[in-house]
């Protein structure tokens, strides 16, 4: 009789909130560490496994860390908050004596560093512009915004806080459209930051993204432009909510946040 063994790997997991220093707030993200990458739809079923809205995938290189980012559903080209999570395993975890990690993914090259307060990732700039809305966003909101602005995101503008707290989405319709890697983000002048928002992602197992790193490439340069000023705070108001503090900075956007480790252990994978 012949027999078959099927081999698994034994692979080194973290989840990490980030953009918090509190467990149970800020986004929560997987940080995988490979010797080498799974093939795509293994990597998606881990992600789908994990149930967090992001999982990142890390390899060891000669220059740092080459990064990829899958949700549930599909690899990201740009996720920040499991950025930050992957900087802070990198940085916490594997390579302490380190001060900064350069990751190479496929948005190019992202520097984060170590300081007293945190992380600080270096992330492109993307201004949006001004766009129409498609109709099954503008018919899925509960109240419409007073300007429409498109980078990868669609960047919908209200007047104040409250209405960025209390907006609904009407996901049946909400979801009648795909934006692939992109989603809306909801902003506002904030109370007790510089601005506020929110970001949805239609078609996507998780609608609502507590902290969305990756919005604030177009939300900074936004809000710099319409404040006069170059170094902001943010806040993300969604129930975990999380605190951003950002720059706007020659053809890049710095953003600083802090991190914690909330699991550590291994996954098998055939």
């Amino acid at each position: 009789m012949v027999c078959f063994v099927i081999c698994s790997m034994d692979i080194r997991i973290f989840q990490i909130d980030a953009f918090t220093n509190q467990l149970f707030s800020g986004n929560p993200a997987c940080v995988v560490i490979l010797k080498h990458w799974l093939e795509d739809k293994q990597m998606l079923a881990v992600a789908a496994e994990n149930a967090v809205a992001e999982t990142a995938f890390l390899i060891q290189n000669k220059d740092g860390y080459s990064l990829r980012w899958f949700t549930p559903d599909v690899e990201m080209d740009l996720c920040g908050h499991a950025t930050l999570a992957s900087a802070h395993v990198v940085l916490h975890h594997l390579h302490p004596n380190w001060g900064q990690v350069d990751f190479d993914t496929k948005s190019g090259s992202l520097r984060v560093t170590k300081n007293p307060s945190g992380y600080e990732m270096n992330l492109p700039n993307r201004p949006p512009v001004l766009s129409d809305l498609p109709l099954p966003i503008e018919k899925a909101l509960s109240q419409q915004p007073l300007q429409v602005l498109k980078a990868r995101d669609y960047v919908l503008v209200y007047p104040d806080e409250s209405t960025v707290r209390n907006l609904q989405i009407n996901r049946l319709v909400f979801d009648k459209i795909n934006l692939g890697t992109g989603g809306v983000v909801v902003t506002a002048p904030g109370t007790s930051c510089d601005f506020v928002s929110r970001f949805f992602t239609p078609q996507a197992t998780i609608l609502e993204d507590p902290v969305t790193g990756s919005a604030h490439c177009s939300l900074v340069p936004y809000w710099s432009f319409v404040l006069g000023k170059t170094n902001l705070m943010a806040r993300q108001i969604s129930e975990r909510g999380g605190a951003l503090n950002c720059s706007l900075k020659d053809d890049c956007v710095l953003i600083r946040g802090e991190a914690t480790t909330f699991l550590e252990g291994h996954i098998q994978v055939n």
